[in-house]
């Protein structure tokens, strides 16, 4: 898909989900367009234009990476960034109680080697029996069913299906009681489906999810496609301020050259001490015998509202061939300092 193909159809999907804003109400979507480990945890800031409500979060993160693996005379390399993101709801009522609107989200990641900016956008239109929603939507069910990320900068790798579907196609989010389903399919006919169950327990809560992912995967040559499906699925304890977690799956890979198969499991835990949140992360799996493993530790302290400086530490190390193909190839070792605002 070229560049222009992709801008014309973000202008389209944005302009037809501006043209149904005709009427009062509000309903904020139930599903998020990032999918990035930067999000904010405040509460979004809305206002009414015209009938329509406008909500927006966002985040900026100054950041000191340092590479423990790569030492010249002894000390650590360091690379200074800047990021940050935002997304953006607009949504009304139509006079049948449909709730329709547009969602996008953009980041922006300014570094040594320069700038970069992403961003996802999609349409949806909310009923009582759920959201139907069309446009970047890849990330959504992922979102829904994954273990809660590790505070600060702690980033897992390896948690989860290395297959992923196309960014762009359809979705549905519907919540029935302690239970919420979702799925999304793309043009290639890949597909992922999302199941959680959540709800209190006297002082206690539970949440468990599951997903089947049918996608695709780019190995670590940058050229070679599998075919993978994956099951997954995950457990989430609360009990006062600590957080217990669980993630276990199989994933099988189909491609030209070979097939293989892949297990894996992760485990975290986070507690709050009063303004302090620490969390701690292991990954272990293996891929027809070669293993996989990674870990993260994260440290946030809250100084006002918004405002937070993070700590994390993560290591990670996977090597997997099937046949000739280098099917995942990283190693690395990195600790983040940054100071964050969100909003």
């Amino acid at each position: 898909m070229t560049l222009q193909t992709t801008k014309c159809r973000k202008f389209l999907l944005a302009a037809a989900g501006a043209g149904i804003f005709v009427s009062t109400g509000v309903s904020a979507q139930d599903f998020s367009l990032n999918s990035e480990r930067l999000n904010s945890l405040e509460e979004p800031i809305a206002t009414d234009i015209a009938g329509v409500t406008v909500e927006v979060t966002g985040v900026v993160d100054g950041r000191v990476d340092f590479d423990l693996d790569d030492e010249v005379d002894g000390t650590s390399e360091f690379e200074p960034a800047l990021l940050g993101n935002f997304e953006i709801t607009a949504s009304t009522q139509l006079a049948n109680r449909w709730n329709v609107g547009v969602a996008y989200f953009g980041q922006y990641e300014v570094g040594p080697d320069g700038g970069e900016y992403t961003d996802n956008v999609a349409g949806f239109i909310g009923t009582s029996w759920g959201t139907v929603l069309a446009g970047e939507v890849s990330g959504v069910v992922s979102e829904q069913t994954r273990r809660v990320r590790g505070i600060g900068n702690a980033d897992l790798q390896f948690d989860g299906p290395l297959g992923e579907t196309d960014n762009w196609g359809g979705g549905y989010v519907g919540q029935f009681g302690p239970a919420r389903i979702s799925g999304v399919a793309d043009d290639d006919g890949n597909f992922d489906l999302g199941f959680v169950w959540q709800r209190p327990s006297g002082p206690a809560g539970y949440r468990f999810a599951a997903r089947y992912t049918n996608a695709e995967y780019t190995a670590a040559d940058g050229i070679s496609q599998f075919d993978t499906q994956a099951v997954s699925g995950t457990f989430e304890y609360l009990y006062g301020q600590s957080t217990y977690n669980l993630g276990v799956g199989y994933e099988h890979f189909d491609g030209t050259a070979g097939n293989a198969d892949r297990w894996f499991a992760s485990a975290g835990w986070q507690r709050q001490f009063g303004d302090v949140t620490a969390s701690a992360e292991v990954h272990y799996g293996e891929i027809d015998g070669q293993s996989e493993f990674s870990g993260a530790l994260g440290l946030r302290y809250n100084l006002s509202r918004g405002l937070s400086l993070n700590l994390g530490l993560n290591h990670s190390d996977g090597n997997a061939d099937v046949g000739l193909v280098p099917l995942l190839e990283q190693k690395e070792t990195k600790a983040t300092i940054s100071l964050r605002f969100g909003f």
